[in-house]
């Protein structure tokens, strides 16, 4: 076998082994509508690299979040079998790693995780797709986490609070619906009292900002090419993926949405025929998260190569 025949097999593979990993943890969480990235408690951050202290983004996100979620796992923390040994710890024997994937482009140093399947416009050319094996420090021994001094909820809540407000996107109250309209381009949330508590509407108030980011004037987000009849499923998988990482980003948890188990067989169809689109669907997700966040005027936290 060539070397580029081997390449574009390693690529194929790493789609395909984490697309499975996805659809496996959506099929297991069809009956409570709890998805991989619905995440609660001590899934509510970033997962993040244990060497670089950065956080993993798009799609590396949602394939630990999903494994922490069917693990058990309580931290974020992870890492490549060296680089836990570059700590002192020891992976222990008969664990099972998580792919996560990382991309390499032309002209640039270092490696880009959160790509997606298509090169974004201005990047180079993509030179190649490589999976990395990592594990959670619940799969380790010999390693002592820090402990982190964490925001007190109210505090979160208040943050989030100034951080849609910062964003600036025309929201009424009213109604028992939440949604957004193109054509007013404007936000529609129940009042605050509708919601059993704050984090659930401020994690629908997320999904929403995500829609709204879609504009030409935003994010320009436009999926009919890439997604077909599939297009209005695609983009709430991109609204909710968005969600999570936004929520993610505020240390808030992403509740469960009933609505949503309409889209659930939609979302598996197209994953089960495009290994590429959860990669896409993340990439577009993660783009709209940027962008909320640095138009709140705080800052993206980009991560280099953590594998």
């Amino acid at each position: 076998m060539s070397n580029i025949d081997h390449t574009a097999t390693e690529k194929r593979d790493v789609y395909a082994r984490v697309t499975a990993q996805i659809i496996q943890s959506i099929e297991q969480g069809v009956g409570s509508w709890r998805m991989p990235w619905h995440t609660t408690g001590t899934y509510a951050f970033s997962p993040i690299n244990v060497s670089s202290r950065k956080p993993y983004r798009g799609i590396n996100t949602v394939c630990l979040w999903a494994a922490a979620q069917a693990k058990g796992y309580e931290r974020g923390e992870w890492a490549t079998y060296q680089q836990w040994q570059d700590r002192g710890a020891q992976v222990r024997k008969g664990e099972k790693a998580t792919t996560v994937v990382f991309w390499k482009f032309a002209n640039e140093s270092g490696e880009s995780q959160d790509d997606g399947s298509e090169t974004p416009a201005g990047r180079s050319r993509l030179l190649f797709t490589r999976g990395y094996s990592v594990f959670n420090a619940a799969q380790v021994d010999g390693y002592t986490p820090k402990n982190d001094p964490e925001a007190s909820m109210p505090d979160r809540i208040a943050h989030a609070d100034a951080f849609f407000t910062a964003v600036g996107a025309s929201v009424r109250h009213g109604g028992n619906e939440a949604f957004y309209s193109p054509a007013s381009d404007h936000i529609q949330m129940p009042p605050l009292g509708a919601f059993a508590e704050s984090i659930a509407y401020y994690s629908v108030l997320a999904h929403e900002h995500t829609h709204w980011t879609a504009a030409a004037a935003r994010c320009d987000r436009q999926l009919g090419k890439r997604f077909g009849d599939n297009a209005y499923a695609a983009e709430e998988l991109i609204a909710e993926l968005g969600a999570a990482f936004t929520c993610a980003h505020l240390g808030l948890s992403t509740e469960p949405r009933p609505d949503h188990a309409q889209y659930l067989q939609s979302w598996l169809k197209v994953l089960k025929a495009d290994s590429k689109a959860i990669f896409t669907a993340a990439s577009k997700a993660q783009q709209a998260c940027d962008w909320l966040i640095q138009r709140a005027g705080e800052s993206v936290r980009v991560q280099g190569v953590a594998a």
